[in-house]
């Protein structure tokens, strides 16, 4: 054999391992059309469709009834409390939207029931409230948000409520250890792996080897999500890959209708586009 090919076949041979490789690590699960039709071509209110005024808060029983009654799904997040109750607040503390300074996972239910969301009379609803308020009226995108050592009761928790609720319901975390416990305990609901650029990443104080690894889809190995919900960085060539590969593409969050034309399903705030775009 010429060395001129012979260098050409054993390159060829590395791009092809190479290329295996890629779409071993970042390929996602299987999902059918019905499966995918959850949140197929929808726009999600993020946190529920609140206002900038603050009298409709962030994840209120008033945000996602009036996501409801416009006709559009409705994103929430849920972390535990301290005596393992599923509560929907986005911030790991009460500060900025109740004023007072208390770590959700070192509070109980009761003492977090006592406090109010803004100057709103609101409070903090837990999981099965804030299924009860959208009522099947449009598809739930429920985020998990990291509970460390109590990831299990809190996925444990959220899909028993999961399996209560009539209507259209899937979940989402940045932590693919949860994506990949709802990969093996309940393969079909759809999940999605959140994630941004490994920049944006960087500069939430996600650490180094994790922002990597989540920036450039290789979680997925573990978790195999179905959709890929991706912030407003920029994408990375294997995540590129991952939705040739099948994943669905979802972003978050859009203040602009421009983002329906490349993604599969939106999470908005702070306008009103379309219920359903597809």
């Amino acid at each position: 054999m010429k060395p001129w090919l012979k260098a050409v076949l054993i390159t060829a041979g590395a791009v092809a391992a190479a290329a295996a490789a890629v779409a071993v690590l970042t390929a996602p699960g299987a999902a059918d059309e019905e499966k995918k039709s959850t949140i197929y071509g929808r726009n999600v209110a993020h946190r529920g469709l609140h206002d900038r005024s603050g009298m409709r808060p962030e994840n209120s029983l008033s945000a996602f009834r009036a996501a409801a009654k416009a006709g559009y799904g409705a994103e929430m997040d849920a972390r535990l409390t301290a005596d393992d109750v599923p509560v929907i607040l986005h911030d790991e503390n009460t500060l900025r939207m109740c004023g007072e300074d208390k770590e959700v996972a070192e509070t109980s239910f009761a003492e977090l029931r006592e406090l109010r969301l803004g100057e709103t009379d609101e409070q903090i609803p837990t999981l099965d409230e804030a299924l009860e308020a959208v009522d099947g009226s449009g598809p739930v995108i429920l985020e998990l948000k990291s509970a460390g050592e109590k990831n299990d009761i809190l996925c444990e928790k959220a899909l028993e409520a999961i399996r209560e609720y009539d209507g259209a319901i899937c979940v989402e975390s940045f932590d693919p250890r949860i994506v990949a416990w709802f990969r093996k305990n309940a393969p079909d609901i759809l999940r999605g792996q959140l994630t941004n650029s490994f920049k944006e990443l960087r500069d939430e104080s996600t650490p180094l080897l994790t922002a990597f690894a989540l920036s450039n889809g290789l979680t997925n190995v573990m978790a195999r999500p179905h959709f890929i919900a991706h912030g407003s960085g920029k994408k990375s060539p294997l995540l590129r890959v991952s939705e040739l590969l099948g994943a669905m593409p979802v972003y978050w969050t859009s203040h602009s209708a421009s983002k329906q034309k490349e993604n599969d399903a939106v999470i908005f705030e702070y306008y009103r586009p379309l219920a359903q775009y597809k």
